[in-house]
């Protein structure tokens, strides 16, 4: 599910043009508000997943792309 609440991913894409980017994270209810929170039973599979693709980039697993120039 989408959400409006991942703003990084515009200011860094404005600044580095075409670069890939995702925004991902637990599960948030009332973003961007003062009752903001995480959905607790969500952190755990989002952390597994964060590492599971930082230790697979540290393998190679996914390689840089060339750029154009």
């Amino acid at each position: 599910k989408a959400i409006h609440a991942g703003l990084e991913c515009g200011i860094i894409g404005e600044k580095f043009k075409g670069m890939d980017m995702i925004s991902f994270g637990p599960d948030i209810i009332n973003a961007h508000s003062p009752d903001e929170a995480a959905k607790i039973p969500s952190v755990e599979p989002f952390f597994k997943l964060l590492t599971d693709v930082l230790a697979r980039v540290g393998q190679g697993a996914y390689p840089a792309k060339a750029t154009e120039g």
